[in-house]
């Protein structure tokens, strides 16, 4: 489970090290500004899509970083340990499904699944990049 004001703080020193005031961060992930505000004064819970952009927008930040304050900030270079973890049978069955999957998704041909993100219970996560 995250925690609120932890969480608020790792945003806080994502928008210190970038220089962005709130209004500025919440328009680089492109959410209203109003989600921000309520994010960091521990009113809402980030939702698993305003995660992702923060992710996707700033390279230097690490889905394991971002949500339980392991790991390191900015992001060197090397791989995680939990994302250079063998992948198990299970897991590779999970991809293979997932990809199979991607033929089914009735979608518009120019959407692809560019990666899939699998939470586990014990904190740990495992990301598929296409």
């Amino acid at each position: 489970m995250i925690n609120n004001s932890e969480f608020s703080g790792r945003i806080r020193t994502i928008m210190d090290l970038h220089q962005l005031s709130a209004a500025a961060f919440a328009d680089k992930i492109q959410v209203p500004r109003s989600s921000i505000s309520h994010l960091l004064s521990g009113r809402n819970k980030p939702s698993l899509d305003f995660v992702l952009k923060v992710v996707k927008e700033f390279e230097d930040v690490e889905l394991y970083w971002l949500l339980n304050g392991k790991g390191t900030f900015p992001k060197d270079d090397k791989p995680s340990p939990i994302a250079s973890e063998k992948i198990t049978k299970q897991e590779e069955n999970i991809v293979d499904l997932t990809m199979s999957a991607e033929n089914l998704i009735t979608a518009p041909s120019s959407k692809k699944i560019e990666r899939i993100v699998i939470f586990f219970n014990d904190g740990t996560f495992k990301e598929y990049i296409k």
